[in-house]
């Protein structure tokens, strides 16, 4: 695994809270089960295993859930995020999440309000940007625009990180419009897109269409997540609405094939995700393979590392092991990745430049 470590890597689709460290989702649960706010032992099995089944996938996302409704808990996770993300020597990490709202959660015991701890879309978000501000010292981080936020002489790593805001499916047109706008508002702070993302069986394509196409007028990137399940009416309004990226793209028909490969949409490839969450099958089917092989726009992706107990380097060894590709072909899939980001013409200047120098280090036999 060391060499794929030291490969320098982009990240295009992880979820914040799906990437938290098993050892905090752990303390955190541990202290909640003192609280009596839930019930520890229940819990405490599915977070300590590697090897989840599908069932216990979603469990560990209820938890989730449930730790995941204060401020300070959500700047912790952020920077403990972006720091895993920076030692496995992820150079750019575009970092998705649904700003929360206040809402009630029933979870057995527990019956917490979002409002009473004073929890909005903006104060969640702002605790997101304060995780990125608390970054450790050793990394220079750089988030709010193309030009450093804050440069260290003596930091062992360099990454960039931006945000793309999650309209969650289960949401209306009108909260879907309001993630957008808080888009706008913080774009200053790093924010450079929207992600529509959520239980692929909720919602319908026309509730969320107004928001994603006023996001688009306005400046703002997007992708979407298409087709993790089978719904042909969906996929093709999604292709035809010609979004910068879409992730997954498991559950394709020929047509749907076709219209995404004249369209050259970068698709986002989750393999570990994709297996975990049984959209695929088994690897050898997997579509990595075809799109790879017909040279269309791919970027490896993690989307929970946390809960599918991956990481990227981890997906890129996974993608070699399965598909017969080496370690100069890898690099090459890594470093094309620049030219799918949403950062400026600046940065992917300067992620060129990483790549040619580590390019010119790295031993690819």
């Amino acid at each position: 695994m060391d060499w794929w470590v030291s490969m320098p890597k982009v990240e295009l689709h992880a979820h914040l809270n799906g990437s938290i460290r098993n050892s905090t989702l752990l303390e955190l649960a541990r202290d909640m089960g003192e609280k009596g706010t839930i019930v520890f032992s229940d819990f405490e099995h599915v977070i300590k295993k590697n090897d989840r089944s599908l069932r216990e996938v979603f469990k560990l996302f209820d938890l989730i859930h449930i730790v995941t409704t204060d401020h300070k808990t959500i700047t912790r996770i952020t920077k403990e995020v972006v720091e895993d993300f920076a030692a496995e020597n992820v150079v750019y990490l575009e970092l998705r999440t649904t700003p929360k709202v206040p809402e009630c959660y029933n979870f057995g015991k527990l019956l917490q309000r979002n409002d009473s701890i004073g929890m909005s879309k903006r104060s969640y978000m702002e605790a997101v940007v304060e995780g990125l501000r608390s970054v450790s010292s050793s990394l220079d981080i750089n988030f709010a625009c193309d030009y450093p936020e804050k440069s260290s002489a003596t930091a062992e790593k360099k990454i960039y990180v931006r945000l793309l805001l999650s309209i969650d499916r289960r949401e209306s047109t009108a909260a879907a419009m309001e993630t957008v706008n808080l888009a706008l508002e913080m774009r200053d702070m790093g924010v450079i897109g929207i992600d529509l993302s959520g239980n692929p069986t909720i919602g319908e394509w026309a509730t969320f269409f107004p928001a994603l196409k006023f996001a688009r007028e306005q400046g703002l990137h997007i992708t979407l997540h298409c087709g993790e399940v089978p719904n042909p009416v969906e996929i093709q309004a999604m292709l035809h609405f010609l979004p910068g990226r879409i992730g997954h793209a498991c559950c394709f028909q020929d047509e749907e094939w076709k219209k995404l490969k004249s369209s050259k949409i970068p698709v986002e490839i989750c393999l570990t995700s994709n297996i975990q969450t049984e959209t695929i099958s088994s690897m050898d089917v997997h579509h990595f393979a075809e799109l790879y092989k017909a040279k269309h726009p791919i970027v490896l992706c993690t989307d929970d590392s946390g809960v599918f107990s991956t990481n990227l380097s981890n997906e890129y060894a996974l993608a070699a092991n399965t598909f017969g590709l080496g370690k100069a072909e890898l690099f090459e899939l890594a470093k094309r990745a620049v030219n799918f980001i949403y950062a400026g013409n600046r940065v992917k200047m300067e992620l060129i430049e990483v790549f040619e120098s580590a390019g010119r280090t790295l031993e690819y036999n």
